[in-house]
């Protein structure tokens, strides 16, 4: 931080002391204090169980304000963003800091078809892997393994490798995604076809000729698009923070987005809009009314999922977007999915009861996407591949930022010691 950005300082009075610390002030968002010199001037250490009090960077990709329902991409709306761009316009304002002009998005677009393909020995590893393994787990594998594969683009010091390693994962990931579901369900991969764009190159990549067409194919192919630009990036989550720790070791790209793989598929974080079909599966099947249902959440008994959110006390600023898209799939479609309708129903009776809009309880981003992707046809162990594929630009952007960042060194969290003190180990005296 410079010293343009101080603004005042912070006095901590201990037992020997007092410590001055100096306080930032960002473009937006909380004030900061700086606590760099706690260990080394006072002994002592700040103990923040899941770091939710600690910036552990400074950073210019995204804001979030919580409680006003605020998310923005390098200081664009999610909702302009939503309405008026497309994923690979999203992705290249993420991961390059601005929106591309027309040539530029060409380019980028050109890159990622040329590179889509996987190597021939690549497809072969794929496709010996468990194929009732979960699709996370695979994933994280074959991204793991380009590092082996294209070993000319895994140093973090060389900027044109760091730059290949970029294009290769974003055009690469869907590749890889549609070929371990095809495998799942024991058809053959489907190479991609570079007159396709790219989100249309992944749907026909993974489900060939029984991709629905016309108006509600097209609704689809909007709908997988909207879903990829709203998982973007969102600040330094669990997945996002993994990465830019495994990155602060100097471990490639590849390296450090596998490891981002491999936290977001924790239930916790990439499994909530599972958990929401979940929850509609036991409504339908038990037979119990919306109200009843709502009275049990109240009472304790059961959990409402896929409303609220850690980070917004208000309306998930990404739920919006996506909830009319919802109602226009579910009114084209000739066979809608019933848990479409049950999800309206639902989200209808619990915005009418004080109880949850008293306790700021609103439909967030995953109440949804998981009755979209299922409409889809997707099964529900590929949802949180879907969200990864959205989440990659957000993971490369913040990769990327750190390498840049003057004030990068290895995160080496402390810990507050409530263990044993020394014993003596029977014999030695």
């Amino acid at each position: 931080m410079s010293d343009d950005e101080k603004e005042r300082t912070v006095e901590l009075h201990y037992e020997g002391g007092t410590l001055t610390l100096p306080v930032f002030t960002g473009t937006e968002g909380e004030r900061t204090i700086e606590l760099k010199t706690l260990l080394g001037s006072t002994g002592m250490t700040t103990l923040d169980p899941g770091f939710g009090n600690t910036a552990s960077c400074s950073s210019k990709i995204t804001y979030i304000d919580g409680a006003a329902g605020i998310l923005r991409y390098r200081g664009y709306p999610i909702q302009d963003l939503a309405v008026g761009s497309s994923f690979l316009e999203v992705a290249y304002l993420v991961i390059y800091g601005e929106l591309p002009e027309p040539g530029q998005l060409k380019e980028f677009s050109d890159k990622l078809r040329e590179n889509a393909d996987i190597p021939d020995d690549m497809g072969t590893f794929i496709d010996a892997m468990p194929r009732n393994g979960h699709p996370m787990s695979l994933v994280a594998s074959a991204v793991n393994t380009l590092a082996a594969y294209y070993d000319d683009s895994v140093d973090p010091d060389d900027e044109n490798q760091v730059e290949l390693a970029t294009i290769r994962l974003m055009a690469k990931l869907p590749t890889i995604a549609a070929r371990i579901y095809r495998n799942s369900i024991g058809e053959q991969p489907i190479a991609p076809d570079p007159s396709l764009d790219y989100v249309e190159n992944f749907t026909r990549m993974t489900f060939g000729d029984a991709r629905p067409d016309g108006e509600l194919g097209e609704l689809f192919g909007k709908a997988v698009d909207l879903l990829l630009i709203l998982h973007a990036d969102h600040e330094l989550n669990c997945s996002t923070a993994t990465v830019r720790v495994v990155g602060s070791s100097q471990a490639d790209i590849f390296a450090s987005i596998a490891s981002g793989v491999n936290a977001l598929s924790g239930p916790s974080h990439g499994g909530a809009n599972q958990a929401v079909l979940e929850m509609l599966d036991e409504i339908r099947d038990s037979g119990v009314s919306i109200e009843d249902f709502l009275e049990r959440v109240k009472n304790r008994e059961v959990r409402l999922m896929g409303f609220g959110h850690r980070v917004y006390k208000n309306f998930d600023p990404r739920s919006k977007e996506i909830k009319g898209l919802a109602t226009q799939i579910l009114d084209r479609d000739d066979n809608p999915d019933e848990l479409f309708e049950l999800a309206l129903k639902l989200e209808a009776a619990a915005l009418a009861d004080s109880y949850f809009t008293e306790r700021k309880l609103y439909p967030n981003v995953d109440f949804y996407t998981g009755v979209i992707y299922r409409a889809m046809g997707f099964p529900t162990n590929m949802f949180t591949v879907l969200f990864a594929l959205g989440r990659l630009p957000g993971w490369i952007a913040h990769y990327r930022e750190q390498l840049h960042d003057p004030a990068f060194r290895i995160a080496r969290p402390r810990q507050h010691y409530i263990g044993a003190n020394e014993r003596r180990y029977p014999g030695q005296g």
